[in-house]
């Protein structure tokens, strides 16, 4: 199960990077630190302008800027004599300018607060991980950079240089090199598996996932529980759409099927 994968990988994963590289946007809060100092201390949110409000130094510019170079902006503006040798400590308390978008066949879709460091394995698990109808791929698309409101890709299966297929297979079978790190305004999409119908002398018809590539007859009238007494497992059908019209083919067991296949299972003569 990827939810498994993912709560492995969680635990596999590398340390993340220094928090102090996340970038600053408006409507972040930080938390500032002046040791001994308790008036200059406190939490301060980020304007639209870029900007933030402190004691002795006004409007401090903070926007684009990472948390290391506010915390060495305010340290050099009280060093400059208000404050002999200050101590500065800068963090983010809520993180609120940057967004992921996660998309399609995952438990909770929506926009995920962009904490400066982020995987995919964290941004789907952060998700409720995928649905039981995922598919094996996901894409991501990383985001144009464009300033405004953050929005998700309008297409992400699109393909293009900012554009990344992940198999999701290959990270199950533990490939963590699959498990991109993301940027500020990324859109992962989850689409949905690709299917097939298996009908007729079956002991449960239904539509089943593909879950692997070549799957054959067999295999799909496994998933449906087997043949029944009145089945026979030599009587096989495909009902295919080509080009738009209904093509039914004689089939064995070893035949492959395609998303989209309708397995029939036939009674048996006698």
């Amino acid at each position: 199960m990827l939810t498994l994968l993912i709560l492995t990988a969680l635990q596999a994963a590398p340390a993340t990077p220094d928090p102090r590289l996340y970038t600053v946007g408006p409507n972040d809060v930080l938390l500032v630190t002046v040791y001994n100092q308790p008036q200059l201390s406190g939490k301060f949110a980020i304007e639209a302008d870029g900007t933030f409000a402190f004691p002795l130094l006004g409007r401090v510019p903070a926007g684009g800027l990472s948390v290391r170079a506010i915390e060495d902006k305010v340290r050099a503006g009280l060093a400059a004599g208000i404050i002999k040798d200050p101590q500065v400590s800068v963090a983010v308390d809520q993180y609120r300018s940057q967004q992921i978008f996660v998309m399609g066949e995952v438990k909770q879709p929506g926009s995920l607060q962009f904490t400066g460091s982020m995987t995919l394995i964290e941004a789907l698990a952060r998700a409720g991980s995928t649905t039981e109808r995922a598919g094996m791929v996901a894409v991501i698309v990383h985001s144009s950079g464009a300033s405004g409101t953050p929005a998700p890709a309008q297409n992400p299966s699109a393909s293009s240089s900012d554009t990344i297929s992940v198999n999701l297979q290959s990270l199950q079978t533990g490939a963590l090199s699959q498990n991109v790190v993301l940027r500020a305004g990324d859109t992962i999409f989850v689409p949905r598996a690709e299917t097939v119908f298996v009908s007729g002398e079956v002991r449960m018809p239904g539509e089943y996932v593909i879950r692997t590539s070549g799957m054959t007859v067999r295999q799909a009238v496994a998933l449906a529980g087997g043949v029944t007494e009145r089945g026979s497992s030599r009587r096989l059908q495909i009902v295919r759409v080509v080009d738009g019209k209904e093509v039914s083919y004689n089939a064995t067991q070893q035949t492959a099927v395609q998303a989209g296949d309708t397995i029939v299972v036939q009674e048996r003569f006698f």
